[in-house]
């Protein structure tokens, strides 16, 4: 395939060396200093695009790729209250989008585990559920968005949860998300159940960003030439 690296960082690095890996041409490298690339004439030579930028600019890079009829692969998180606008233009205009909170292969066989802990617990309520995750100084959102993901789960499936919060509180109808920033740091994800009795604890921890990359990898693989709103669920048929 010829991909579309749309943001050029750490992660974009990783994206690139596993596409060349498996044969892939990288034709463009875009970043805050050549947004030249996004318009229809050049980002049209890709098959696909992959994007891992920032909150900011996930969205106009997003909707840049639809313009050009270039299937996308997104992984930005903390951008998501315009996903609904994203999801609307990729029918209105049938283009391909497909975003991940976290790309990695272990993290969503974590999802399918934590959906499953979570559907057992809701008939237990004598335990309380708390969550943590740890990530380096640099990550930009708070929590991230593999919490979230995980949040979401557990408000969705546990009955005594009605909603996620990023701070302590006392009120037993919020999920707790206690996000830490410490360097050097894996990312780190603890799901825990807490009653007077006993606990049970998930625990994710990534030790490279080579899961992510080869992840987003796989997705891109699968996107091209198709049509419609996707998952990291349809990729990995979970």
């Amino acid at each position: 395939m010829k991909i579309a690296l749309i943001g050029y960082g750490k992660m974009g690095k990783a994206i690139e060396a596993i596409a060349q890996s498996r044969g892939h041409e990288i034709v463009h490298r875009i970043d805050i200093s050549s947004p030249q690339l996004l318009e229809k004439e050049h980002l049209s030579q890709a098959d696909v695009a992959i994007e891992f930028t920032t909150p900011e600019t996930a969205y106009h890079n997003i909707l840049k790729c639809f313009d050009a009829n270039v299937p996308v692969v997104c992984g930005t998180t903390g951008w998501l209250d315009k996903l609904p606008q994203v999801k609307a233009q990729c029918l209105e205009k049938h283009q391909a989008f497909l975003y991940a909170s976290n790309f990695s292969i272990g993290v969503n066989i974590f999802f399918e585990l934590n959906r499953r802990l979570a559907e057992l617990m809701a008939t237990q309520p004598q335990y309380n559920v708390h969550m943590e995750e740890i990530h380096h100084t640099q990550k930009k959102d708070a929590p991230s968005g593999t919490a979230i993901t995980l949040a979401e789960q557990i408000v969705e499936l546990v009955p005594g949860k009605k909603a996620w919060v990023n701070e302590h509180t006392s009120n037993p109808e919020e999920l707790y998300i206690e996000s830490r920033r410490v360097d050097p740091a894996p990312g780190t994800h603890i799901i825990n159940y807490h009653s007077p009795i006993d606990d049970i604890t998930i625990i994710h921890t990534a030790h490279s960003r080579e899961g992510f990359a080869a992840g987003a990898v796989t997705a891109a693989e699968w996107l091209k030439g198709k049509k419609g709103i996707f998952t990291m669920k349809d990729v990995l048929s979970l």
